[in-house]
This record gives structure tokens, sequence and C-alpha cells, in this order.
């Protein structure tokens, strides 16, 4: 018997081997083709509203027990009154910092006991309480989130705590190219009369100025049932959560007031160039950029196409060309900040400082080849990046309710993603070029350089670009806060 099973496996082995000798030999003369774009289905959701009118959107999903709850409410810090910015952000923060009963240490041992995550914060146009938790300790949860929504303590010795630590906050960004040149490139792009060009996080006027009469003038007027919804993803189902967030939420009662006015927002009409001088840093931090676009606009697939291509993946043009080719960086990329109003277009990157000019010219050629019609190959390898990640942005509870968020936020469509990769599909050649060309001119942006002045100077003045401005940190930041207890 085991002679005639040592020929059967002898025969199959060769069998096999004269079977390689005669196929085909894999084509390695390039990478594989891509498969087609996946398709994706956004799993049904519901929606009702509680007996005061919260609005809610729940959708199932029984594979853990989990559950995520997002309280939302239709105000941020693009709301914060004038001479007060960074009162939103303050009372999302301070809605942490004892809730109900319970003081600050408390609220965070009960929420830590339940195995639960709560969080509040709070964004330019919406602030936010998230709450994670086993399905087993949800009502207890639950409860705790509602007392962070309706029963803030706003403690005066944890806001002085706040308020220190917002200080000390402002004296390191002097000393972080980074914050330096997100705060002058936000100035530059919006001014500082529009809450899109100040620091969310406020000034050392405002931050001194707070009050806890501020914090609850701000939670009255804008945290109501009229002005908020609720987001619920995970292991439930619509009878019981309706109960249970009737329980939670439904005596909540009051009327939101009136959201201030915005200012317009202008685009720029010429390139600037600022340097905010760090004498002696090694590297410059480079910002370019200009007003962009909102979410809701009509050419949102285009331009997320577009901006892979041209800096928004690790193979996009910027990143290949001053990190791969150059070695000016050990990264590049650009952005678009899709808000409720136009957010920025931004290209970034930190580069040697010996080379600042030499990056720039190269950002330049970048800017100004996205212009130019994209080839078919560079164009179906973009459209594929995205539409292939694209399933790995519902994997948990709590992604899903982001994305469900971003619909109520945007009054998107109930489809919207399951069209989502179509439309990106979609997407021409002659599409892309058409929002490069409305929304990428290099002509008319700003461009910061937080670096060595010394060093970087000449060199950008000889590319005749645009006339300088030159700014010390004091002139970004102000002078350095007196913060009592740091040397």
């Amino acid at each position: 018997m085991r002679t005639i099973l040592r020929s059967l496996v002898t025969g199959v082995l060769a069998t096999g081997l004269v079977l390689v000798a005669h196929a085909q030999k894999p084509d390695r003369s390039g990478p594989p083709k891509a498969g087609p774009a996946p398709s994706f289905t956004m799993p049904r959701f519901e929606k009702f509203a509680l007996s005061n009118g919260l609005q809610v959107v729940l959708l199932e999903k029984h594979q853990v027990p989990l559950v995520q709850v997002n309280l939302v409410v239709r105000a941020g810090t693009a709301m914060d009154p004038a001479g007060k910015s960074g009162l939103a952000s303050m009372t999302a923060a301070m809605m942490m910092e004892g809730a109900g009963t319970l003081d600050a240490l408390q609220l965070a041992d009960a929420i830590d006991f339940l195995g639960a995550q709560i969080g509040a914060s709070a964004g330019m146009h919406t602030s936010s309480v998230s709450m994670g938790a086993p399905v087993s300790k949800l009502d207890a949860a639950l409860a705790l989130q509602a007392d962070v929504v309706l029963h803030p303590v706003f403690a005066q010795n944890e806001l002085d705590r706040k308020r220190k630590s917002r200080l000390t906050t402002l004296v390191q960004w002097r000393d972080e190219p980074r914050s330096l040149a997100s705060v002058m490139f936000s100035r530059s792009v919006y001014g500082s009369a529009h809450p899109y060009g100040v620091p969310v996080t406020g000034d050392e006027s405002s931050i001194r100025a707070m009050k806890v009469e501020d914090l609850r003038a701000f939670h009255t007027q804008y945290f109501q049932p009229s002005n908020a919804f609720l987001i619920v993803v995970g292991d439930v189902t619509v009878p019981q959560m309706k109960e249970k967030l009737e329980n939670a939420f439904g005596a909540w009662r009051g009327t939101a007031g009136a959201a201030p006015a915005l200012p317009p927002i202008v685009q720029l009409d010429k390139r600037t160039i600022t340097i905010v001088d760090k004498p002696g840093a090694p590297q410059t931090e480079i910002r370019i950029g200009r007003v962009g676009a909102a979410r809701t606009t009509e050419d949102y697939y285009a331009l997320m196409v577009m901006n892979t291509i041209l800096g928004g993946s690790f193979s996009s043009r910027l990143n290949q060309n001053l990190r791969e080719e150059h070695g000016y960086t050990y990264g590049a990329g650009s952005s678009f900040g899709f808000r409720v109003l136009p957010g920025p277009f931004l290209a970034a990157s930190g580069v040697q400082a010996a080379v600042t000019d030499s990056a720039l010219l190269e950002f330049m050629k970048e800017l100004k080849g996205i212009n130019a019609q994209v080839p078919d190959a560079e164009l179906e390898r973009a459209k594929n990046y995205i539409s292939l990640g694209f399933p790995a942005e519902f994997q948990t509870v709590g992604d899903l309710a982001d994305k469900l968020e971003e619909l109520v936020i945007y009054g998107l469509p109930a489809d919207y993603y399951s069209q989502y990769v179509r439309r990106i599909q979609a997407v021409t050649a002659a599409d892309v070029q058409r929002v490069a060309k409305r929304y990428i001119d290099p002509a008319k942006m700003s461009i910061v350089l937080v670096g060595d002045r010394a060093g970087i100077e000449a060199k950008i003045a000889a590319l005749k670009l645009a006339p300088i401005t030159n700014l010390t940190v004091e002139d970004v930041l102000g002078k350095a806060p007196v913060v009592e207890g740091m040397k």
C-alpha cells in the first residue's frame, strides 16, 4: 500500500512540475491592474423625534455589544461673540469638568467605572457630547451623558485651571513653528475679523476675560433641543432606544437663541509672502493656500480626486516631488478644509531651511501643473485610491456615527454614501482640470514661511514671487502671557 501511495504522490508531483514548466511566466513589467471599485451600500437607518422635538437618527449594528450616542448642537467656535474668541471650545471643555451632582474627578471616575467614553468638543459650526459604552452599561452611561449635556457645573476652580492651561499653551506655541504657521496662515487667508481666521482656543485677552457666566450664557443660548440632534449607532433597536432616550433627554425644554451673522468671505486677489522669523530654526514650515470650497459644493467629488493627485496621498505629485525626488522633506501634501462656509485650500510641508527657496519653487511648479489635463493612468489611480479605501471608513460604531452626523449637518441625501464610489469613479479628466483652474490659482495665494529669516529671506526675495512681509512671533501671537507657576 505504501508503495502504491508513493507512486501516486510521485506521479502527481511530476505532473505538477510539467504543468509549471509549461505555465505562462508572470508579467512583471508593471504592477497588476486594479480590480473593479468596491460596491458599498450604507446600512439602513431610522429617523424619529422625542416628545420635545429632539431629532434622532438611529442605525442598528448588532455585530458587537456596543453603542455610540452623539448629541450634536448646531453651534461652535464660529459663534463666539466678538472679543470672546475661544468661548465655545472652553464651554465644551468645561462641560466635562463636573456635571449634575458630580465634580470633575467624580465624573471621570463614574465614566471609567462603566468602561464607557464620554467627551465634549467644539468644532467650527457644531459642538458635541459623544458617548460610547457597552450595551450592558447603556442606561447608566446615558444618564451621565445627559447630565453633561443638561446640567454642567461650570465650577470656578475648574475654569481657573483650564484658563491657566490655555495660557500655557499660548506660551508653548511661540516655540512651535507648526503652530505659528497654522495661526498665521488662517489669518492671512480669512483675516482677523472672521471666525475662520482666529485661533479657536482664543487669545490671551479673551481667555483671561472668560467668566463662568459667559459659559452658562453660551450653553443656555445654544444647547437646546430645537438646536440639536442625536446620532445612535449600535447593538440596539428603535423601540428600545426611544424609551431610553426619552428618559434621558425627553424633559429637556427650551428654544435656542439666534446665531450671529458671519462676515462674508473674500477670496484672495493676489499672491503674498509672509515670513515669521524663528532665528536659528533648522527647518522652514511652508503653508500655501487660499479660500477653497464649502462642503456642499457640487464640485466635491472632482475636488477629492484632483487633490488626491496633487497632494492627498503618499503617491501624490507634491510628496513624490519634494520627498522622493528632491529629498527636501519627510512629507508634503495638500487638503481642502470643507466646512459650512468655504474652508481653506492648503498645501504644506516642513523643509530643510537651506532649501526653502528651492522647495517653494517646486510647490509653485506643482500648483501650476495641476491646471493642465491629468494623464488617464494618474486619474484612474487617484479614483481607485479613494474608492478602495472608502469602505474602511465605516468599520466601527464611532465611524458610522460620524458619517451619519455629516449627513445631518450638511443636509446630504440618505443614499449619499451608497452613491459615493460611483460618483468618484464618474469624475473625468476634464472635471479635474475644471476644478483645478477654478480653485487652484498660484497667482492668488497666501504663502506663509516660518523659519530663520536671516537664512531664507534673501533667497526668497530673489525668486520675485511677491513682496515679502516680515513678522516676529509677537506680531503673530502677541507678547508671551505671564502664567503663574511658569518660569
